[in-house]
């Protein structure tokens, strides 16, 4: 994974307070070379938490000129978790992520977005990119907050009471708050032969947007797994990353 400028990144970990919560909410921030300011981009990590990978894309992020920004979502519960990408990590990962809620998360959110504000150092509105876990938080947060983008690669658990913040009722079925909240806009790129971020729910967040007026773009790759842009591991396709990062650049990069 590489940098899209020739501009140096400096990646570097912080906390914040977030209100009600006993423990600071870590963060770790990467940023263009420069004084900025810069547009901003939250990053929403996978159900491994903020690994090295997702260092990486937030890294990769920067280098297109944006503030990127990991919130450790996870920090009232086990600060800092990073695991590998096997089954322990998906065991580690499930059980945390059964301990999200969306009240939680939401002031998580506000709480960053605060801090954003607070220093000064980025222009307009945040956007939000997640990956799996990350854009199930994604697609949450467009309905609760005024985003000015939300691309959400591979989000799982939308359609789905019960998992994640899936609860009570499907994720999905909060989108027409996309609308209500300024109408970001969203753009949704998943593998044909993702089992995780089914073709039926797909289909179904297609419609949800539709009805919303929500603009957005559905991406599908045939024949291409979960966790396809992760080049670490043995899901990765890369004609498709290669094609959801160009996506994702002039989607989320300034000028877009």
């Amino acid at each position: 994974m590489h940098n899209d400028r020739s501009t140096a990144v400096i990646g570097e970990t912080s906390g914040i307070a977030v209100p009600g919560a006993e423990t600071p909410m870590g963060l770790y921030v990467s940023r263009p070379a420069g004084r900025g300011p810069w547009p901003a981009v939250i990053v929403g990590f996978e159900l491994f938490g903020t690994t090295p990978y997702i260092r990486r894309v937030a890294d990769r992020l920067a280098g297109l000129g944006l503030l990127a920004v990991v919130p450790d979502f996870h920090h009232r519960a086990e600060p800092g978790f990073a695991a590998a990408a096997d089954a322990e990590g998906r065991a580690r990962g499930f059980a945390l992520l059964d301990r999200l809620t969306r009240e939680e998360v939401a002031a998580d959110l506000r709480a960053l977005v605060a801090r954003l504000e607070e220093r000064g150092n980025t222009v307009g509105r945040p956007s939000m990119a997640g990956f799996s876990l990350g854009g199930h938080l994604a697609y949450f947060a467009a309905t609760r907050l005024p985003l000015e983008r939300v691309a959400a690669v591979h989000p799982g658990w939308l359609d789905t009471a019960g998992t994640a913040l899936s609860r009570p009722e499907p994720l999905l079925d909060l989108t027409p708050g996309i609308a209500a909240q300024g109408g970001c806009r969203v753009l949704y790129l998943v593998g044909g032969d993702d089992r995780v971020a089914t073709p039926a729910q797909t289909e179904r967040v297609a419609a949800r947007l539709t009805a919303a007026g929500v603009p957005h773009e559905v991406v599908v790759y045939p024949g291409v797994p979960h966790g396809f842009l992760a080049d670490e591991r043995d899901t990765y396709r890369r004609a498709a990353a290669e094609d959801a990062w160009r996506r994702l650049a002039a989607f989320l990069a300034p000028g877009a």
